[in-house]
């Protein structure tokens, strides 16, 4: 199937804000039919989220994270994640962020997808990952603003409380679909 007729073409870009997270641009694109319209753009680095899963006697549970969110001015109860580095790869990022937040280190790690966090306003990506056999290192190693709390939540009660708070990050919706695709 074509799609060619719904394809827009950017003609150029302006940078409007920039911070240490992201950068906000002002774009002009042509229309399918060449109309020229203005739009914005939201340009940050990756994310990657780790889906830690850790055995334990009741059963398989998920170690989370507790922390709070300043956009909604509330706590989040999520799997860890945070921006990828510089030159850092994906997966490598993924092991990061779960042992600075959680102390924990994969001892396996598989890549479960990438999907795009909001395509309409955001050219980043998120990278998706399911780390198992958990090593439990001495300490988190937090961000100088970080504030969280480790949780070992069981696999049942994450999938039954999903969409109330403090399930309430959006992303870990996409997160557990892709854990029960197995991908």
């Amino acid at each position: 199937m074509d799609n060619g007729h719904l394809v827009w073409k950017e003609k150029g870009r302006k940078q409007v804000f920039t911070c240490p997270v992201f950068s906000i641009w002002e774009t002009s694109s042509l229309a399918p039919e060449g109309e020229s319209k203005a739009f914005t753009v939201l340009d940050a680095m990756d994310w990657a989220m780790v889906i830690p899963v850790l055995e334990t006697e009741q059963g398989k549970a998920f170690v989370m994270v507790r922390q709070w969110r300043h956009g909604s001015q509330e706590l989040s109860l999520e799997f860890p994640g945070g921006v990828l580095e510089r030159g850092e790869s994906p997966e490598e990022a993924a092991a990061r962020e779960l042992e600075e937040e959680t102390a924990y280190a994969p001892g396996k790690i598989r890549k479960l997808g990438d999907m795009r966090p909001n395509p309409a306003l955001m050219s980043n990506r998120i990278h998706f990952f399911l780390a198992e056999s958990l090593e439990r290192r001495e300490a988190q190693h937090l961000d100088e603003d970080e504030y969280v709390d480790v949780e070992i939540v069981p696999v049942e009660e994450v999938f039954q409380n999903m969409g109330r708070p403090p399930y309430v990050h959006a992303l870990m919706a996409s997160a557990l679909t892709l854990y029960l695709l197995g991908r």
